[in-house]
């Protein structure tokens, strides 16, 4: 089996929570072997809940394949252990309050002197200076704080992301800094420092409403299951009750919505909707007419003539409907106390097998968690410090 990209490579993460852990996760997917110091009473999102085989769901997702090793680097023995253990290493990442590992003798420009060819990443939560620096952030409030919550949710009511959005989006952004960092370290044989914020992730991903609002003719409203600048775009419930989420995206697609799916030629040429723009202008009477006409028809019929027509849609799902998905791909890890438990897929597939499940080439498939069946383990808390603690003696 050829190895995996990050092969032979080291990580080690100073890390708590869901960003930084989910970046590192990313880098071990990869093959790259990642040893997670965590205080003596673990990262924190370790009792977030208990609904993975009894560890907590965001830390099996964000975690497991790593090794993980309990020391407290303000002593000075475990200091000197944290720095021969970084003496090997390729990527440093940390998460913690900004200054905190700088007190300690750690901060990335110290580690970087010492280490010329280290990559050290900096997940915060609005960056490391100015006035917000030391501010606590989390994804709920990197939601309000960057107007994302602003802009969601039905007229009414506000209404936050369901799940841990700006905490995804800021591991997965440092991962893609971490690959250009190792690229550039190939061709230059130097390291770089990484540094990501959950507030500069969330505000670029604001970037078409801002520039909307500051630039056209004001930001987006909240407009729940609709787009707020496309019609008819937004989920209509059909017979039975259940919603049915339709995209028109040209002329093409509205004539034919119009034609072959509900048999109203005369919407096609209503001077009401003659355009996109024109469509959002009426977009109540649009709706209304658009309601009682699909609410004529079952999910499965309007759904069949959707699909002959080529307008794109969806159905809104529950969780129960995801878990039966027949689109959902599954890999299996096992929990710290031996439970088997089915996640989804990692989203990237290479070659003939997913690279989340597929055993280490190099014979250490033992140290970074596999078992014979190619599982991934959730390690307990300092399941590793023993052996790691060994292997960097002085």
């Amino acid at each position: 089996m050829s190895p995996l990209p990050l092969e032979g490579l080291t990580v080690v993460a100073i890390e708590q929570a869901v960003a930084a852990p989910l970046c590192t996760a990313r880098l071990a997917d990869a093959g790259a072997r990642v040893i997670k110091i965590e205080r003596p009473d673990g990262d924190f999102a370790r009792g977030y809940d208990n609904a993975a085989g009894g560890d907590s769901s965001y830390f099996a997702w964000a975690n497991h394949g790593k090794e993980s090793v309990v020391l407290d680097f303000k002593s000075p023995d475990d200091a000197a252990l944290l720095h021969r253990i970084i003496t090997q290493a390729d990527v440093f990442v940390q998460n913690l309050a900004p200054g905190a590992l700088d007190r300690a003798g750690f901060g990335s420009a110290t580690l970087r002197a010492r280490h010329p060819r280290l990559i050290t990443v900096d997940v915060s939560g609005y960056g490391d200076s100015g006035d917000l620096a030391k501010k606590k952030a989390y994804d709920l409030l990197i939601q309000a704080e960057s107007g994302l919550i602003g802009i969601s949710g039905g007229p009414g009511e506000l209404g936050r992301i369901g799940v841990s959005i700006c905490d995804v989006g800021t591991g997965i952004t440092a991962y893609s800094g971490v690959l250009e960092a190792l690229t550039k370290r190939g061709i230059t044989g130097e390291g770089s420092s990484v540094r990501v914020s959950l507030f500069d992730v969330a505000a670029e991903w604001m970037t078409v409403p801002l520039v909307q609002h500051e630039y056209g003719d004001g930001g987006p409203e909240r407009v729940g299951l609709k787009h707020p600048t496309i019609a008819p775009y937004g989920a209509f419930a059909t017979a039975e009750g259940a919603f049915t989420l339709i995209s028109v995206q040209n002329e093409r697609e509205w004539q034919r919505l119009c034609t072959d799916v509900l048999a109203q030629p005369r919407l096609a040429t209503d001077h009401r909707y003659a355009d996109n723009g024109q469509r959002v202008a009426h977009r109540a009477q649009l709706e209304q007419e658009l309601g009682t006409l699909i609410g004529q028809l079952t999910r499965t019929e309007f759904q069949q003539r959707l699909d002959q027509a080529g307008i794109a849609y969806g159905t809104v799902s529950t969780l129960e409907d995801l878990s039966h998905h027949p689109a959902l791909r599954r890999r299996q890890v096992v929990s710290s106390t031996g439970a088997t438990v089915a996640l989804p897929a990692h989203p990237v597939q290479t070659g003939n097998t997913s690279p989340a499940n597929q055993a280490s080439s190099s014979g250490d498939s033992d140290r970074r968690e596999f078992d014979g069946a190619g599982h991934r383990h959730v390690p307990q808390l300092g399941a590793h410090s023993e052996a790691v603690r060994a292997e960097f003696a002085p």
